[in-house]
Protein backbone atom coordinates (compact mmCIF):
# COMPACT_ATOMS: atom_id res chain seq x y z
CA UNK A 1 0.00 0.00 0.00
CA UNK A 2 1.17 3.89 -0.76
CA UNK A 3 0.50 4.16 2.69
CA UNK A 4 3.46 2.43 4.24
CA UNK A 5 6.11 3.74 1.53
CA UNK A 6 5.33 7.27 2.09
CA UNK A 7 5.24 7.06 5.84
CA UNK A 8 8.71 5.68 5.98
CA UNK A 9 10.13 8.37 3.53
CA UNK A 10 8.71 11.09 5.70
CA UNK A 11 9.95 10.06 8.74
CA UNK A 12 13.40 9.50 7.49
CA UNK A 13 13.31 13.26 5.85
CA UNK A 14 12.02 14.71 9.57
CA UNK A 15 15.11 12.94 10.82
CA UNK A 16 17.28 15.15 8.77
CA UNK A 17 15.64 18.47 7.22
CA UNK A 18 16.60 21.54 8.59
CA UNK A 19 19.73 19.86 10.35
CA UNK A 20 22.60 22.52 11.24
CA UNK A 21 25.98 21.26 10.87
CA UNK A 22 26.76 21.74 14.12
CA UNK A 23 24.62 20.06 17.19
CA UNK A 24 21.76 22.59 18.67
CA UNK A 25 21.30 20.42 21.74
CA UNK A 26 22.82 17.54 23.54
CA UNK A 27 21.93 13.86 22.54
CA UNK A 28 18.87 13.20 24.92
CA UNK A 29 19.55 9.42 26.64
CA UNK A 30 16.56 7.99 27.06
CA UNK A 31 15.74 4.60 29.32
CA UNK A 32 13.75 2.39 26.69
CA UNK A 33 13.00 0.11 30.18
CA UNK A 34 11.24 2.48 31.20
CA UNK A 35 7.28 2.66 30.22
CA UNK A 36 6.26 5.03 27.55
CA UNK A 37 3.71 6.18 30.21
CA UNK A 38 0.57 4.76 31.62
CA UNK A 39 -3.63 4.35 30.89
CA UNK A 40 -6.12 5.27 33.36
CA UNK A 41 -9.47 5.15 31.95
CA UNK A 42 -9.30 7.35 28.64
CA UNK A 43 -6.51 9.20 29.71
CA UNK A 44 -2.76 8.51 29.07
CA UNK A 45 -0.05 10.16 31.01
CA UNK A 46 3.79 10.37 30.22
CA UNK A 47 6.43 8.78 32.30
CA UNK A 48 9.27 8.17 29.75
CA UNK A 49 7.86 11.06 27.49
CA UNK A 50 5.86 14.27 29.29
CA UNK A 51 2.97 14.53 27.64
CA UNK A 52 -1.04 13.57 28.32
CA UNK A 53 -3.67 13.16 25.95
CA UNK A 54 -7.50 11.76 26.61
CA UNK A 55 -10.17 10.39 24.62
CA UNK A 56 -14.04 10.01 24.97
CA UNK A 57 -14.43 6.78 26.53
CA UNK A 58 -16.01 5.03 23.65
CA UNK A 59 -12.57 5.16 22.16
CA UNK A 60 -9.77 2.43 23.24
CA UNK A 61 -6.31 3.48 24.01
CA UNK A 62 -3.62 1.15 24.02
CA UNK A 63 0.42 1.63 23.58
CA UNK A 64 -0.29 -2.14 21.38
CA UNK A 65 -0.16 -2.33 17.81
CA UNK A 66 -3.98 -2.97 16.92
CA UNK A 67 -3.90 -5.51 13.86
CA UNK A 68 -6.61 -3.84 11.75
CA UNK A 69 -3.77 -0.79 11.66
CA UNK A 70 -1.99 -3.08 8.89
CA UNK A 71 -4.81 -3.37 7.03
CA UNK A 72 -5.19 0.30 6.53
CA UNK A 73 -1.98 0.80 5.66
CA UNK A 74 0.50 1.50 8.60
CA UNK A 75 3.65 -0.77 9.06
CA UNK A 76 4.09 -2.81 12.25
CA UNK A 77 6.69 -1.49 14.41
CA UNK A 78 9.66 -4.21 15.06
CA UNK A 79 10.45 -4.82 18.96
CA UNK A 80 13.73 -2.98 18.64
CA UNK A 81 12.16 0.45 16.97
CA UNK A 82 13.02 2.77 18.95
CA UNK A 83 11.08 5.29 17.36
CA UNK A 84 7.59 3.19 17.59
CA UNK A 85 4.50 4.53 18.02
CA UNK A 86 3.38 5.28 21.79
CA UNK A 87 0.27 5.33 21.93
CA UNK A 88 -2.65 4.15 19.54
CA UNK A 89 -6.11 5.80 19.84
CA UNK A 90 -9.50 4.42 18.16
CA UNK A 91 -13.00 4.11 17.18
CA UNK A 92 -13.26 -0.16 17.35
CA UNK A 93 -16.73 0.56 15.28
CA UNK A 94 -15.26 2.53 12.51
CA UNK A 95 -12.05 2.01 13.07
CA UNK A 96 -10.76 5.59 12.95
CA UNK A 97 -7.21 6.19 14.91
CA UNK A 98 -4.85 8.02 15.53
CA UNK A 99 -1.15 7.59 16.25
CA UNK A 100 1.37 9.49 18.24
CA UNK A 101 5.12 9.29 18.18
CA UNK A 102 6.96 11.18 20.52
CA UNK A 103 10.98 11.04 20.38
CA UNK A 104 13.98 12.82 21.15
CA UNK A 105 14.91 15.15 18.34
CA UNK A 106 18.51 15.05 15.95
CA UNK A 107 20.85 17.14 17.81
CA UNK A 108 21.53 18.92 15.05
CA UNK A 109 17.55 19.21 13.90
CA UNK A 110 16.89 22.91 13.83
CA UNK A 111 13.05 23.95 13.99
CA UNK A 112 10.91 26.36 12.64
CA UNK A 113 6.94 26.59 12.39
CA UNK A 114 7.49 26.87 8.27
CA UNK A 115 9.55 23.40 8.36
CA UNK A 116 6.82 21.95 10.25
CA UNK A 117 4.24 22.85 7.53
CA UNK A 118 7.18 21.42 4.81
CA UNK A 119 7.18 18.41 6.65
CA UNK A 120 3.22 18.23 6.26
CA UNK A 121 2.94 19.71 2.98
CA UNK A 122 5.56 16.63 1.51
CA UNK A 123 3.47 14.11 3.58
CA UNK A 124 0.59 14.74 1.91
CA UNK A 125 2.21 15.44 -1.54
CA UNK A 126 3.61 12.18 -1.28
CA UNK A 127 0.91 9.92 -0.50
CA UNK A 128 -1.42 12.02 -3.48
CA UNK A 129 1.05 10.84 -5.96
CA UNK A 130 1.40 7.83 -4.79
CA UNK A 131 -2.30 7.17 -4.73
CA UNK A 132 -2.77 8.65 -8.26
CA UNK A 133 -0.76 6.05 -10.09
CA UNK A 134 -3.14 3.26 -8.00
CA UNK A 135 -6.32 5.49 -9.98
CA UNK A 136 -7.35 7.20 -6.89
CA UNK A 137 -8.73 10.14 -6.85
CA UNK A 138 -6.88 12.58 -3.79
CA UNK A 139 -8.02 15.81 -2.73
CA UNK A 140 -5.13 17.82 -0.80
CA UNK A 141 -6.34 19.93 2.08
CA UNK A 142 -5.26 23.37 3.22
CA UNK A 143 -1.67 23.58 5.44
CA UNK A 144 -2.16 24.76 8.57
CA UNK A 145 -0.56 25.99 11.54
CA UNK A 146 -2.02 24.25 14.66
CA UNK A 147 -2.14 24.84 18.45
CA UNK A 148 -1.41 22.08 20.82
CA UNK A 149 -0.42 23.13 24.61
CA UNK A 150 3.08 23.01 25.44
CA UNK A 151 4.06 22.86 21.87
CA UNK A 152 6.50 25.41 20.17
CA UNK A 153 5.79 24.72 16.67
CA UNK A 154 3.24 22.45 14.85
CA UNK A 155 1.35 21.73 12.07
CA UNK A 156 -1.23 20.28 10.17
CA UNK A 157 -2.59 18.87 6.62
CA UNK A 158 -4.54 15.95 5.22
CA UNK A 159 -5.86 14.59 2.39
CA UNK A 160 -8.90 12.41 1.07
CA UNK A 161 -9.51 9.67 -1.03
CA UNK A 162 -12.41 7.07 -1.55
CA UNK A 163 -11.16 3.69 -1.15
CA UNK A 164 -13.38 -0.13 -1.01
CA UNK A 165 -16.51 2.42 -0.83
CA UNK A 166 -15.41 4.40 1.96
CA UNK A 167 -14.60 8.18 2.07
CA UNK A 168 -11.06 8.36 3.98
CA UNK A 169 -9.38 11.45 5.42
CA UNK A 170 -5.77 10.81 6.19
CA UNK A 171 -3.43 13.72 7.99
CA UNK A 172 -0.18 14.35 9.77
CA UNK A 173 0.60 17.21 12.69
CA UNK A 174 3.97 17.05 13.28
CA UNK A 175 4.95 19.33 16.02
CA UNK A 176 8.33 20.05 17.70
CA UNK A 177 8.76 20.81 21.79
CA UNK A 178 12.28 21.19 22.67
CA UNK A 179 14.45 18.61 22.76
CA UNK A 180 11.22 16.66 21.46
CA UNK A 181 9.63 15.58 17.95
CA UNK A 182 5.77 15.12 17.55
CA UNK A 183 4.29 12.80 15.18
CA UNK A 184 0.54 12.30 14.97
CA UNK A 185 -0.94 10.42 12.18
CA UNK A 186 -4.61 10.20 11.65
CA UNK A 187 -7.14 8.10 9.69
CA UNK A 188 -10.94 9.12 9.76
CA UNK A 189 -13.31 6.41 8.37
CA UNK A 190 -16.08 8.25 7.69
CA UNK A 191 -18.91 6.29 8.45
CA UNK A 192 -22.86 6.97 8.38
CA UNK A 193 -24.27 8.40 12.15
CA UNK A 194 -20.13 8.57 13.20
CA UNK A 195 -18.28 12.40 14.57
CA UNK A 196 -15.40 11.00 14.64
CA UNK A 197 -13.84 14.16 12.87
CA UNK A 198 -15.26 16.37 15.93
CA UNK A 199 -13.80 13.75 18.37
CA UNK A 200 -10.18 13.87 16.93
CA UNK A 201 -10.70 17.94 17.29
CA UNK A 202 -11.18 17.11 20.72
CA UNK A 203 -8.80 14.80 21.29
CA UNK A 204 -5.85 16.98 19.82
CA UNK A 205 -7.53 20.14 22.34
CA UNK A 206 -6.37 17.75 25.21
CA UNK A 207 -2.90 17.35 23.85
CA UNK A 208 -0.56 18.69 26.39
CA UNK A 209 3.34 18.78 26.74
CA UNK A 210 4.22 19.09 30.45
CA UNK A 211 7.21 21.37 31.61
CA UNK A 212 10.00 20.44 32.48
Amino acid sequence: MPTKKVFSVIFLVFLIAGCAVAPVRPVLKEDLHVPSGKIEGNQFIGIRYPFNVSAPPNWKMTTEFADFLEDLGYDKPCSTDKEQTELYIFNPLTQSNLQIDFSPANPRFVASQGGMEALVSMGASSLKQEWEKEGVRVETGPTEAVTLRGVQYAANKYVTYPLNGVKREQGWVYGFSEPYQIFILYMILEKEGAKDREVLNVILDSFEVLGK
